[in-house]
């Protein structure tokens, strides 16, 4: 009796251990069969019964490239898929599928056809690859595109540091060829060897904008796939803690030996930086109605942040505002040259110039006006 239940036991248990271990095998293949399972490609009745899709039905053709078929309501097309390495890949299109029309080995493809062109592409793309023949200038040319699709306003300076900085040496170059070492020599030589420690920050700084902008410009080429790797300008480091300039400012005598000097509608503009601390744009914008003798402020609707605000004036600048628009229409400017012209960007630079040469004052521009004005308010 016992040795019949021990066997009638292990039968059972022996039947139980087969279920299992056939469910658990049933199971592992079909996951591998799963994971392993690419769409039919190879005929056109085949691909007739994929979806419509914007995204291809991809083929693993060898290591790094895979041959896609996107389908579209007017047909399908093949796709090439390379892998460019730190995971980037580049996709372009090869040619139409043979869905309607008998290929032609040229425009209208086969699936084998396609495969052998795939490969072609990819050979000889190890051989002569398209980074290879993608220059600093291709770069910075479609960087330039996207500054003035946006309407930036630093294209202008942008422009202007590329052709004195960056095309005579890296222009030429491919950006496959751009090295770690070769770009710091360039950024050192940039900032050239001034003896003066504030023009040595200053070149430093300048050299550190230009490094900016070639970063800038070869960031988006490697977004958009044109390179393969951005290690070598994205380890130059920049200058440091040379971007904060020696604040100078007038003191009161200079003040006012500096409005003496100051002639005309000039001496007006200088006093009215000095009231307000306007920045020199801002102020030839004014109008007379932007000063509120109520509020004894002026609005500057706009400024190089962007964002409007208004001035508080202190009572000297409320007393010089009301006398300079005293009479006026409001839509009028409210600083002019002495013809009556507007000032123009740069007119005011060379009078700044006469005005602090004949006030014996040394190192003068009409931004410093601007920080006088913040420090004799702090002070």
């Amino acid at each position: 009796y016992c040795i019949l239940l021990l066997s009638t036991a292990l039968c059972l248990y022996i039947k139980l251990y087969d279920t299992i271990l056939a469910k658990v095998l049933d199971r592992e293949f079909f996951a591998m069969s799963k994971t392993v399972r690419e769409r039919t490609l190879d005929s056109p009745a085949a691909r007739a019964k994929l979806k419509h899709s914007g995204k291809p039905y991809w083929r693993s053709i060898d290591t790094g490239l895979h041959l896609g078929y996107r389908k579209g309501l007017a047909g399908g097309k093949w796709v090439l898929r390379r892998y460019l390495g730190t995971q980037n890949y580049t996709v372009e299109t090869i040619a139409a599928a043979d869905d309607h029309a008998p290929a032609d080995g040229t425009n209208i493809l086969d699936f084998f056809q396609a495969q052998r062109k795939a490969r072609k592409i990819a050979e000889e793309a190890k051989e002569t690859p398209g980074a290879a023949s993608f220059t600093v200038d291709a770069a910075m040319e479609a960087y330039f595109e996207r500054l003035a699709h946006e309407g930036s306003k630093s294209l202008t300076d942008a422009l202007g540091r590329y052709c004195r900085h960056i095309m005579p040496e890296l222009g030429p170059l491919a950006v496959t060829d751009l090295t770690r070492d070769m770009l710091a020599k360039w950024l050192t030589e940039r900032a050239g060897k001034p003896e003066d420690g504030d023009a040595i920050r200053a070149r430093r700084a300048s050299a550190n904008r230009v490094l900016t902008i070639l970063r800038a410009a070869l960031n988006q080429a490697f977004r958009d796939g044109k390179v393969a790797s951005d290690v070598p300008w994205r380890t130059v480091k920049p200058f440091r803690e040379v971007d904060a300039p020696r604040l100078r400012y007038f003191t009161k005598d200079e003040v006012r030996r500096l409005i003496n000097a100051a002639q005309g509608g000039f001496r007006d503009l200088v006093k009215a930086a000095l009231f307000s601390g306007c920045r020199y744009g801002e102020l030839t914008r004014l109008r007379v109605g932007d000063f509120n003798p109520d509020s004894g402020t002026v609005f500057v609707g706009q400024s190089k942040s962007g964002k409007a605000r208004h001035v508080v004036l202190t009572d000297e600048g409320q007393h010089f505002f009301e006398i300079l628009t005293a009479g006026r229409h409001g839509d009028d400017l409210m600083l002019t040259r002495a013809s009556g012209e507007p000032w123009g960007p740069s007119n005011a630079t060379l009078l700044m110039s006469q005005a602090c040469k004949a006030a014996r004052i040394a190192g003068g521009s009409f931004h410093i006006l601007r920080h006088t004005a913040a420090s004799h308010l702090v002070m």
